[in-house]
């Protein structure tokens, strides 16, 4: 008796659990005009921001390398006098 009762309920149990695995969700509410706009401008001010971000640590790096590296400001070439025109 006590085997059949623990047989029944993991049966149920795997049955309860298929079917919640294939319950289907409903569909999302379609977003308004206004929803829209107001995603549309979060993304265009984090994409923004992002950019600035990213430009930012570029100019640190460049920084970074000119003081690490010991790279100069370019010096014009010295003009030699082979005498040859």
């Amino acid at each position: 008796m006590k085997n059949t009762i623990i047989a029944v309920l993991g049966a149920g149990l795997v049955i309860g659990s298929l079917a919640g695995v294939h319950a289907k969700l409903p569909a999302p509410p379609a977003k308004s005009d206004a929803e829209k706009s107001a995603e549309a401008e979060k993304a265009a001010a984090a994409k923004a921001k992002e950019a600035e971000q990213l430009g930012q640590a570029q100019d640190r790096a460049v920084a970074n390398y000119k003081k690490n590296k010991g790279m100069e400001d370019a010096k014009p070439a010295a003009a030699t006098t082979s005498g040859k025109k």
